[in-house]
C-alpha cells in the first residue's frame, strides 16, 4: 500500500480548490437553479469516489495506476513544500487503518475503470472526471474528512459486489 505523504494532500487539496474555483458560478446563479449548477460538480464527485476505491489496495495495473499517481503527487507536493515554503518532506498523513476492498468489491472497481475510461474518452467532462480521480486517489488514504470518505465507499463497493455476483452465481 502506498501512504500518503502531506504533499501529497496538498496536491490533493489544491486540485479540489482549483476545480471549485473554477466551478463556482456565483451565489446569484446557485440560488436560481441549484440543480443545475450542483449537477455541474457530479462528474467531479463521480470520479473522486472513483479515485478513492481505486487506491484502496486494487492490485494489478488499476492498483499500479493508482498508486503511481499517488506516488508522483507525493513527490511533486514535497518538493513543493521544500522549495516553495521550506517544509519537510516524507511526512506520512495516512490513517492507520482502512477497510480493504474485497475479490467482489475490486471487480466493481474493474467495472467502474471501464466506465471512467469511457467516460474520459467520450464525454465533455474529460478533464473534471480526470481531476475528480485525481483528487480522490490524492485524499483517499489521507487521516482527514477525506480519508473518514473511503470507508463508507469501501463498503458500499463490497456490498454491491457481493449482491451483484450474488445474485448471478
Amino acid at each position: 500500500m502506498q501512504y500518503v505523504t502531506i504533499g501529497g494532500v496538498t496536491v490533493g487539496i489544491c486540485i479540489l480548490i482549483r476545480h471549485l474555483v473554477e466551478w463556482w458560478p456565483g451565489l446569484k446563479a446557485i440560488r436560481s437553479d441549484i440543480p443545475r449548477q450542483l449537477g455541474r460538480l457530479l462528474p467531479f464527485l463521480i470520479s473522486w469516489s472513483y479515485g478513492v476505491l481505486a487506491i484502496l489496495g486494487v492490485g494489478g495495473l488499476v492498483g499500479a495506476a493508482a498508486r503511481s499517481t499517488l506516488w508522483i503527487s507525493n513527490w511533486l507536493g514535497d518538493v513543493a513544500l521544500v522549495w516553495g515554503v521550506g517544509g519537510h518532506t516524507g511526512q506520512s498523513v495516512a490513517r492507520g487503518g482502512y477497510l480493504p476492498l474485497t475479490a467482489t468489491g475490486a471487480a466493481v472497481v474493474l467495472i467502474l475503470t471501464v466506465a471512467l475510461l469511457a467516460a474520459v474518452k467520450k464525454s465533455k467532462y474529460g478533464r473534471d472526471i480526470k481531476r475528480g480521480a485525481w483528487c480522490g486517489i490524492c485524499l483517499g488514504t489521507s487521516a482527514g474528512v477525506a480519508g473518514f470518505a473511503a470507508a463508507p465507499l469501501a463498503q458500499a463497493a463490497n456490498w454491491l459486489g457481493t449482491t451483484v455476483y450474488g445474485a448471478v452465481a
